[in-house]
């Protein structure tokens, strides 16, 4: 079974039991597997039916049975999952959900993570909140995790170290090189333990994949909001293609003002510090000017650099940015042919197994035509030749 996490309003680790449950998973069977971690006596945990701005869904409420939190370090959790007599698969992955946590809270609290101390995200609810989704997951036979850009929230909210912004800090860290958004909602919508949560175990973060759902299903937030305060599982199957699949950023300005003769040096610019792609494109601006637009595609990490140079190198005033587009590719790899004028890079596209596209190295080419003074079509079409020869 395949799952899909639309994070449209955040989460925490009461978000997905009670999308867990919303799909199927039995609270009494949950309530058994986490008895086995001998906590029975720190915690009540119960489930409800309610609506969010008319959407039905599960609410999960957990009591602690003691006033006081139990703080608990890294290791003290690490032994009382080890200690249990749940699963394997359930330990190592709430055993890896909880480290990422504590690495987390070790840099933001600048102290060595074995000296971290929890808190409110270490205590009993937590504790209940990882391991109890984990186990969920595996009664639901869930095997694979794709998920939303998440949706975070802004403002402040209290913590055992005082105000802090949101989100808060732990939540930042364990979010890096993850998309995240806010749209104006002043409430802390993504916790330290829903982030850790989702981003152990998701494997990719984007748009709504390719899926055939069987099921949707609702965990309830506790907050009354401005948008339901939902977090949406869809489960099924994913549908795979037969291409490579990722993300790119694309970055646009329209410039009608540019010396022509400067377009080749910021290409080049642009190239080197890393862009996938750079094209021009005619258009008309404003008073009928004639224009071109660049057009940059670009990896996240690299995004800053990119705008930088078109703001620094070009006469643009502004450029716009568009996240995430997605991108179906072949798969690519290159070999070299020998000729009888020299070595040539060739550029193979594949299918899986079956070659699609077969393409000679055109600067390879050019340069063995002009060094032999032979037409730049035979050079390219005997590279060509040499390669389909030797692939058979």
């Amino acid at each position: 079974m395949d799952a899909y996490f639309d994070i449209f309003s955040g989460i925490s680790g009461n978000m997905v039991l009670g999308a867990l449950i919303d799909a199927g998973l039995s609270l009494e069977i949950l309530k058994k597997e986490l008895s086995k971690l001998g906590m029975d006596e720190e915690y009540r945990i119960e489930s409800k039916k309610v609506l969010k701005n008319g959407i039905s869904a599960t609410y999960v409420n957990m009591e602690l049975k003691k006033h006081e939190h139990t703080h608990r370090s890294l290791r003290d959790i690490q032994e009382l999952i080890d200690k249990s007599s749940i699963s394997k698969n359930v330990k190592e992955k709430s055993k890896n959900i909880f480290f990422q946590l504590a690495k987390a809270e070790s840099k933001i609290h600048g102290v060595d993570i074995n000296e971290i101390h929890f808190h409110e995200v270490g205590a009993t609810d937590a504790i209940v909140d990882i391991v109890g989704s984990v186990i969920g997951m595996e009664l639901l036979s869930i095997e694979r995790i794709k998920a939303s850009p998440i949706h975070v929230g802004n403002g402040f909210v209290e913590s055992a170290h005082g105000k802090i912004p949101v989100p808060a800090p732990a939540t930042m860290e364990l979010l890096k090189g993850i998309p995240i958004y806010s749209i104006g909602i002043k409430s802390e919508l993504t916790t330290p333990t829903g982030a850790a949560i989702i981003s152990t175990l998701a494997e990719d973060f984007g748009p709504r994949p390719e899926m055939q759902i069987s099921s949707t299903s609702y965990g309830a937030g506790t907050r009354d909001l401005k948008i339901p305060n939902l977090l949406r599982l869809n489960l099924g199957e994913f549908v795979e293609s037969n291409f490579k699949m990722d993300f790119v950023d694309v970055v646009e300005a329209n410039i009608d003002d540019l010396n022509p003769q400067f377009y080749d040096y910021v290409m080049e610019k642009l190239f080197e510090a890393g862009a996938l792609d750079v094209f021009l494109t005619p258009i008309q601006m404003k008073k009928n000017r004639p224009a071109s637009r660049i057009t940059v595609l670009v990896t996240d990490e690299l995004l800053e650099e990119i705008v930088k140079i078109l703001l620094t190198e070009t006469t643009t005033l502004g450029v716009r940015v568009t996240r995430k587009i997605q991108r179906y590719c072949l798969e690519r790899e290159s070999k070299i042919v020998e000729t009888k004028w020299g070595k040539i890079r060739i550029k193979i596209a594949k299918d899986r197994d079956s070659i699609l596209n077969i393409s000679p190295e055109y600067e390879d080419c050019r340069k063995v035509s002009l060094e032999n003074n032979i037409p730049l079509k035979v050079v390219y079409n005997s590279a060509l030749k040499a390669c389909i020869e030797e692939m058979e």
